[in-house]
């Protein structure tokens, strides 16, 4: 069984805007952000009132965010709105990969961030931002007529783990096993790198996780995600 370092992955938003994407975070002490343009995930140095009240400080009112779960912990300026299990899944480094050509696959960036936006708003609306092709390397799959038809990415950078997101394939699309060939293809580019490549995924969704487990994948933790919104 493949482990991911508990140090990061029991708070990765915090410690990737601490880390690699550093040049990302909104606010200092002890409570961070990704710019709202960028993505809606923010993090506590610690679970405690005072690290919540100060990223009170940094949220917008009528905006939200996502955060790791603080327990029970609440403040007046926040209300919880939802909460997101969720497990964390490593792809081993001597997990084979499919050797699957790279034809048809190309790169995705500032150009395309309104098409993937456009794409990721039928799966999962709201957690891809018009900046968050910045957090990282993003490919995908078009049709003859430039339609795009899949995608998948990096979205919160770890120390030597980078991990993979925006994975989505247009409706009219599926089952032609694009997505799987976008995965491979960003687990062969992280590989080059001696990267490690790991996902978020909601522990609901039962065939994204297949896929995942078939591609090699192994469930290493659960988590937790709550959503707070600063009121109007």
């Amino acid at each position: 069984m493949s482990h991911l370092p508990e140090a990061l992955f029991s708070n990765p938003v915090w410690h990737a805007l601490e880390g690699p994407h550093r040049h990302l975070a909104l606010g200092n002490g002890i409570a961070r952000r990704y710019p709202a343009d960028v993505a809606p995930f923010a993090a506590l140095a610690e679970p405690s009132r005072a690290a919540l009240d100060r990223l009170a400080e940094l949220i917008e009112p009528g905006e939200s965010v996502w955060i790791a779960d603080p327990g029970e912990l609440r403040v007046r300026q926040l209300a919880l709105e939802g909460s997101l299990p969720c497990l964390q899944m490593v792809l081993p480094s001597a997990a084979p990969l499919p050797a699957l050509a790279p034809d048809g696959i190309v790169a995705l960036g500032a150009a395309e961030a309104s098409e993937m936006v456009a794409l990721t708003d039928i799966a999962f609306p709201g957690f891809f931002r018009a900046g968050t092709y910045r957090m990282g390397a993003y490919f995908g799959i078009r049709a003859p007529d430039g339609q795009l038809l899949a995608m998948a990415g990096e979205r919160l950078n770890l120390p030597g783990h980078p991990e993979m997101s925006g994975i989505c394939t247009h409706p009219a699309h599926r089952g032609r096993g694009l997505a799987r060939r976008l995965i491979a293809h960003l687990a062969a580019f992280q590989r080059r790198q001696g990267l490690k490549s790991w996902l978020h995924v909601s522990a609901s969704n039962s065939q994204a996780i297949a896929l995942y487990h078939a591609l090699g994948f192994q469930t290493v933790r659960s988590s937790l995600l709550k959503r707070f919104a600063r009121a109007r």
